[in-house]
């Protein structure tokens, strides 16, 4: 692993969702799943799009969702599977570079389901 390189082990996925329960739901299954390390949820955006013929102007929440490469396939297929969307925007960028620890926190963090939830006293950003 390196904090810089030329191809990318690690991603950046960006998933607009409606906001509310879908992007909750999303969110959770993902991490719970073991193919996001993590999801930042940012409602309150609000997307300006065609489609069918008409510009659409909605509410929604933007998923910021960190994984790995290797996780991409079985990430866009399950985003695809419960995503309430006919054609979810779903674009991975890759990380070029990040910090040294958190980089191997998120490899550590991709792979095997989670079946409980932790305690809130458990955060790694609390002290």
């Amino acid at each position: 692993m390196s904090a810089n390189t030329d191809e990318s082990e690690f991603v950046v996925v960006l998933v607009t969702a409606p906001e509310g329960e879908p992007a909750v739901r999303l969110s959770r299954a993902l991490v719970a799943e073991g193919l996001a390390a993590c999801v930042n949820r940012l409602p309150g955006i609000r997307s300006v799009y065609r489609w069918q013929g008409a510009v659409h102007d909605d509410a929604e929440t933007l998923l910021v969702i960190k994984s790995t490469r290797d996780a991409w396939p079985a990430l866009e297929t399950r985003i695809r599977e419960l995503h309430p969307y006919d054609v979810p925007e779903v674009i991975a960028l890759p990380v070029w570079a990040g910090s040294e620890p958190y980089l191997r926190w998120l490899a550590g963090s991709i792979g095997a389901p989670i079946t409980a939830a932790a305690p809130p006293s458990a955060s790694p950003n609390e002290p």
